[in-house]
């Protein structure tokens, strides 16, 4: 069977938690950690609410790729256990085959304690588990080898192996967001992969982190390394066709090597959960790409309109737009 469009990555049972007993601190010094929340230590803390939900980047970069009307697959490890049979049983009902997700009879499911705030920011601590054990075999190579387009998120474990079983194997279209393990390991190893990226998306955070990871950036003024164009210029040097770099309140930016596109954050009805904005706005650009024909400002467009619908829902996978409606 062929796909549109298969996502590869993560898949996690997400369980979120609403308090407003933290405090926000500046940290303006580190340029990695701007922003800090911080509780009092060794109190015990009112929670308000809980829901038990999904995410993980492919996971959730499927339903949104699958609501907007094409065939995808989401290539995944979960457990055997209960949280796999329902991760499984929510991609099917969002129209996501899950001939590609594999449950691992060793492992259980990857889960994810997601933190909230009254103003809708979160802060995840996860556990990646058989998300650690992802494998390209060769099920996956010949669909992979058939597939229109590649969305690789964040991947964990023997990640380099994955992306060489991706990248040797596939002449679609890649669009690549990756994950801590790829972005703490440099620019020097991930050069070669980013070569063949169609489209690499980053946040601000990500991309600042990636550039000091090159020495001949590592001396530059918190100034340069604040201003989205350097970042987007120095990573584009490597290679991916277009950058695309998200900064919350801020838009989000895109390079071609040419122009530099910027999209205002569009204003939301209602805040209540920041979480998968990214997978969102990464995968709506991607799919807003292929229904407009490659309309760059069109599809950050889209990117914009759909995460200020996600951002009224609790939950990564939820208030998500069919973009056939917004193109």
């Amino acid at each position: 069977m062929s796909y549109d469009i298969i996502t590869i990555g993560g898949a996690t049972r997400d369980i979120s938690f609403l308090t407003d007993e933290g405090i926000l601190l500046d940290n303006h010094r580190d340029l990695l950690r701007q922003k800090l929340l911080a509780f009092e230590y060794g109190a015990k803390l009112k929670v308000d609410a809980f829901y038990n939900l999904f995410g993980g980047g492919a996971a959730n970069a499927a339903v949104n790729f699958a609501k907007s009307g094409f065939k995808t697959a989401c290539l995944a490890r979960v457990g055997q256990d209960n949280n796999g049979r329902d991760i499984i049983a929510n991609l099917r009902e969002r129209g996501v085959s899950t001939k590609l997700t594999i449950m691992d009879q060793r492992a259980s499911t990857g889960l994810s304690f997601i933190l909230l705030t009254k103003e809708g920011e979160r802060i995840i601590f996860t556990n990646r588990c058989a998300n650690n054990d992802l494998v390209i075999k060769a099920e996956e190579i010949k669909a992979i080898r058939q597939a229109k387009i590649l969305y690789i998120a964040s991947l964990s474990g023997n990640w380099q192996e994955v992306l060489r079983s991706v990248f040797k194997n596939s002449s679609a279209r890649i669009t690549w967001n990756p994950g801590s393990s790829q972005y703490q390991a440099g620019l020097k190893k991930l050069a070669p992969f980013l070569k063949k990226t169609d489209v690499f998306c980053v946040n601000k955070d990500e991309a600042i982190e990636l550039v000091l990871s090159d020495v001949r950036y590592q001396q530059k003024k918190p100034a340069f390394l604040n201003n989205v164009q350097n970042l987007l210029a120095i990573l584009h040097q490597f290679g991916p066709r277009l950058v695309l770099i998200t900064s919350g309140k801020d838009g989000a930016d895109v390079y071609d090597g040419d122009n530099f596109y910027h999209q205002n954050v569009l204003k939301e009805k209602k805040r209540v959960d920041i979480t998968g904005v990214g997978d969102a706005f990464n995968s709506s650009f991607v799919a807003a790409l292929e229904l407009s024909g490659g309309d760059i400002q069109k599809s950050l467009y889209a990117g914009a309109k759909n995460t200020s619908s996600k951002i009224a829902y609790f939950g990564a996978q939820s208030g998500l737009l069919d973009l056939r409606k917004v193109i």
